[in-house]
């Protein structure tokens, strides 16, 4: 477990557990595209929990406040790749706060640690995808330092 400090209050970064999955379900839920594509029935997620759990390139972190109510998520995946000279990449996903984190610096702060876990594991590269509806989102990973050099494409299966 490893902590933040973000204007004079902690927050503890930890691997989520099975027992989080209806806290981080809401979190999911609470925006413009969760809002309509997340469901109340939690058996998926918990699939999904236990293959992301199974996996050691995945990490689900949850952030909890003081009173230890999760705040914050995002997943990191450690990609390796024979690009870049065989670089590995942090690939950050499913990055949520509650409103009542947002625009306080949890959100900054949980990005320096994820992009140090990601160093301590040779990342030499983070990454991350963002639906074009989420535009305060794209201002703050672009005042974190990230710049949109890629167009995405995505088909579903």
């Amino acid at each position: 477990m490893e902590h933040l400090q973000v204007s004079g209050r902690r927050y503890t970064v930890r691997r989520a557990t099975i027992r989080d999955i209806p806290a981080l379900a809401v979190l999911l839920a609470d925006d413009i595209l969760g809002a309509d594509r997340e469901r109340a029935d939690l058996s998926a997620y918990e699939q999904a929990f236990a293959e992301i759990d199974d996996d050691p390139n995945q990490f689900l972190a949850v952030i909890c406040d003081e009173e230890d109510l999760i705040v914050a998520t995002l997943q990191l995946t450690l990609i390796p790749s024979l690009s870049r000279e065989g670089a590995k990449r942090l690939h950050i996903d499913a990055v949520r706060l509650t409103p009542s984190a947002r625009g306080t610096g949890v959100g900054t702060a949980m990005f320096v640690w994820a992009h140090a876990y990601g160093r301590r594991r040779g990342a030499t590269l983070a990454q991350l995808t963002s639906d074009k509806q989420r535009a305060d989102a794209h201002r703050f990973y672009e005042h974190l330092g990230y710049q949109p050099t890629h167009e995405g494409f995505k088909l579903p299966l």
